[in-house]
């Protein structure tokens, strides 16, 4: 049964609420002010402390109240919770609730308009519930039930999840419960990284037929694009990024755009330090990759050497009995380029990406900026609905409207759907990338959600968690999983160094756990190292090297772990313990106390009550509780109500008889044997 507050309580008995508090002090009832909640059994104490003397005057020595007869004859002490049915029939006839959702933390002028009452009385309301709040305050939760409660109102409150929370700023990936009947097939997005100088932009040129480098600052990619091509009469949407780097802060921040990553490896450098890293953050990622072998017009090209390197990170080639797709290609002289596009179209229709194109348009900023004489403007990919020129949007806390939208080519586009990239113009400021937008009914709400989205930002960088703090996040939300995964990021001096690493800790596990590499490499931590531990949830160890001073800036930021070691032993052991700690604990279970049923009692309110003796240990009020039968258990639940005489009590203690009452059980009988125990966990050695 739900909790009534002390001043709710005291309207219902005509009196005064700082009265009935003094009462319930009296009584030994726990309530800090005439806010707090009351269990339904403290209540009826209370309310029966309020009744006549005559009214309450018991029948017996034992306790039991007139209105309760017990079956058989037995001095047991048990007292079932008497019902006032004078108060009862006097009770009128309440209105129906009107049932609001609204977020939590709103203010009184926001809860005005949800529930059509004015501001002064919503905040006098809260001042007699002794919350001095203002009109633009936040309403504590427990305080806005209250005001629901007064107001006959269900108010449902939802909760944004912080990333303070969970230890972690990345944000969930977004996902759609769609109706499979409105989805209809989209084009994927596709990401290409890779090494410095491999030539990804010069592929993305020629597969664009423009000239793009030749526009970019000393040929290197200077801002994230977004490109559609059609291959076969299917398009196919490249995401331009200027590399790893940009991939993950994009998924840091919730941007789950990607579909496929195409990573390019110059068929006569080889796998290099950058390479590594990539295929490390598409991992990550969790999504199809294909490898395009590039400059096979070079006379030092060698593609079978390629497909084996890529084996030291589990990319294994098809030609060499793997899954992974390579594709042999020149970006100068185009030749593989149509067969690497054939590719990504057949892994595409393979792995059937769809969408809904029928709402109102969502979807990821891939890039902004504060374009002169057109204001601030965004690079958007659509991923759900469809956005049309003239919609009002909401990004983050930047608002607008869509003044005018163009695609790759500079063309005016009149809407897009699903996997569609297009440069909207009408902005308020200019937005962040990576943060998620969606079109809304009007201007005014786009500016409303702005607004809440500023507020909730400024609190949440008010409370970033510090390494230490977010670690023991972390590992305290890993041991509720059924296996916990401790991932490691691992920087060593020199190669030597990491493999004899990675081999010790390969050998590290214990039950229910593992430890997983999420990237290892040789040389000093960097700021990319933790913007990988970020999206990852890693720890990041060093044997031998140090961070630099924008990787230290970055960890302490974003709260990421660092943890640097000299002797390889102490690492492996601090590996070892860390593991052990992120194991679930053994949950080992405690009897505290049994008692005997010797009499039952029935009451309209309550349901059975059964009056026992305490053979052994002691008896709570809310514990866990079974009933054996012959030994045999028949319910396994809490105990609702325990009752000395005409008392309501917490504990009762060996020796003593009481009245015992379960929340959802009532067919217990005489001779049932109630056991009262608790589950403690152990942790793990």
């Amino acid at each position: 049964m739900a909790k009534i507050r002390v001043y709710e309580l005291a309207r219902e008995l005509g009196l005064e609420s700082k009265d009935v508090l003094a009462r319930v002090h009296e009584l030994g009832i726990e309530a800090k002010t005439a806010s707090s909640g009351l269990e339904p059994v403290d209540a009826g104490t209370v309310r029966q402390s309020y009744t006549s003397a005559e009214e309450v005057q018991p029948s017996s020595e034992t306790g039991v109240l007139p209105e309760l007869e017990p079956e058989p004859e037995a001095e047991t002490g048990a007292v079932p919770e008497p019902e006032p049915e004078a108060e009862t029939a006097a009770e009128p006839e309440a209105e129906p609730s009107v049932r609001v959702t609204v977020e939590s933390g709103v203010t009184p002028e926001g809860l005005s308009a949800v529930i059509n009452r004015p501001v002064a009385e919503i905040v006098q309301t809260l001042i007699q519930m002794g919350e001095m709040i203002g009109a633009v305050t936040p309403i504590p939760d427990d305080a806005l039930e209250l005001v629901a409660d007064h107001f006959n109102t269900t108010i449902e409150i939802t909760r944004p999840a912080p990333s303070a929370k969970t230890g972690s700023r990345v944000r969930p990936k977004k996902t759609y419960d769609d109706d499979p009947a409105t989805l209809v097939l989209r084009p994927p997005v596709v990401t290409v990284m890779g090494h410095v100088d491999h030539g990804k932009t010069t592929l993305l040129d020629h597969i664009r037929h423009t000239n793009v480098v030749e526009g970019e600052h000393g040929g290197i990619t200077q801002h994230i694009g977004a490109y559609q091509v059609e291959v076969g009469g299917n398009k196919i949407t490249f995401l331009d990024t200027p590399g790893h780097e940009a991939f993950t802060a994009l998924r840091a921040r919730g941007a789950e755009v990607t579909d496929i990553v195409v990573l390019i490896v110059a068929a006569d450098d080889g796998v290099m330090p950058q390479t590594v890293e990539a295929i490390s953050h598409a991992k990550a990622a969790g999504v199809p990759i294909i490898i395009a072998i590039n400059k096979m017009d070079k006379p030092g090209a060698d593609p079978t050497n390629i497909r084996a390197q890529l084996t030291e990170y589990e990319l294994v080639a098809e030609e060499l009995g793997g899954d992974v797709t390579t594709v042999e290609l020149s970006a100068k002289t185009g030749e593989g380029v149509d067969h690497l596009l054939e590719m990504i179209d057949l892994v595409a229709q393979l792995e059937e990406f769809k969408g809904n194109p029928k709402p109102a348009g969502e979807g990821v900023v891939v890039e902004s900026q504060l374009d002169i004489g057109r204001g601030p403007v965004a690079t958007v990919i659509v991923q759900r609905g469809t956005l049309r020129q003239g919609d009002a949007l909401v990004a983050g806390p930047v608002s607008g409207r869509v003044r005018s939208m163009l695609d790759e080519a500079g063309a005016k586009v009149e809407a897009a759907g699903p996997s569609t990239p297009v440069l909207v113009m009408g902005w308020s400021d200019v937005p962040t990338a990576g943060d998620a937008f969606q079109a809304v009914k009007n201007e005014r709400t786009a500016r409303n959600l702005a607004a809440k989205s500023m507020e909730l930002l400024k609190a949440d960088e008010m409370v970033i968690p510090t390494a230490r703090e977010r670690l023991a996040q972390l590992l305290e939300q890993l041991r509720t999983q059924d296996e916990a995964d401790l991932r490691l990021i691992i920087r060593a001096d020199a190669h030597g160094s990491l493999e004899a690493i990675r081999e010790s800790i390969a050998k590290i596990g214990r039950q229910g756990g593992k430890i997983t590499t999420v990237q290892g490499a040789v040389g000093g931590i960097s700021e990319n190292d933790v913007s990988l531990a970020e999206v990852t949830e890693s720890v990041i160890v060093g044997f031998n090297v140090r961070p630099d001073a924008k990787a230290r800036k970055a960890a302490e930021d974003k709260g990421i772990e660092i943890r640097t070691y000299r002797v390889i032993y102490e690492m492996l052991d601090e590996i070892e313990q860390m593991l052990v700690g992120r194991l679930a604990p053994d949950e080992v279970e405690a009897v505290i106390g049994s008692a005997e049923v010797r009499a039952l009692f029935r009451t309209p309110r309550a349901g059975t009550i059964a009056g026992s003796y305490i053979t052994e240990g002691e008896i709570t009020r809310g514990s866990r509780a079974r009933v054996l039968r012959g030994g045999v258990v028949v319910h396994d639940g809490r105990i609702g109500s325990l009752r000395r005489f005409k008392e309501d009590v917490r504990q009762v203690s060996s020796g003593y008889e009481c009245g015992i009452g379960f929340e959802t059980f009532n067919d217990i009988k005489e001779g049932d044997v109630i056991e009262v125990y608790e589950v403690r966990e152990v942790a793990r050695t």
